[in-house]
């Protein structure tokens, strides 16, 4: 879910039967909570308008920082397999993981 730009990751929790949304791209900010889409959305705004005002008022940047790196441990069978399904298609194991992340993430 997108709202106002900032994406959000929502999953349900059968415990309280409600839905759980959270923007994982931002420095901090609470979960928020509906048991509908309707609800979901509208304190999904809430809370991010909450979030960025404080940090306005802060001065503090409300995204986290990426650096474009990160580590990716593999037991020894899976790296192999994905060093061959690298070369099969004609790519560094590190762009065909990028690929691989890329297509899964915009999914």
């Amino acid at each position: 879910m997108t709202i106002n730009g900032y994406r959000a990751v929502i999953a349900y929790d059968p415990e309280i039967k409600m839905f759980r949304g959270e923007f994982p791209s931002l420095t901090g900010g609470d979960y928020f909570y509906a048991k509908e889409v309707k609800g979901l959305l509208r304190e999904g705004e809430k809370s991010l308008k909450a979030f960025l005002e404080a940090c306005a008022d802060d001065g503090v940047e409300p995204r986290k920082h990426f650096s474009g790196k990160f580590i990716l441990r593999l037991d020894p069978e899976t790296h192999e397999a994905a060093t061959v399904a690298a070369a099969a298609h004609g790519k560094s194991l590190n762009q065909w993981a990028v690929d691989a992340i890329r297509e899964a993430a915009s999914t």
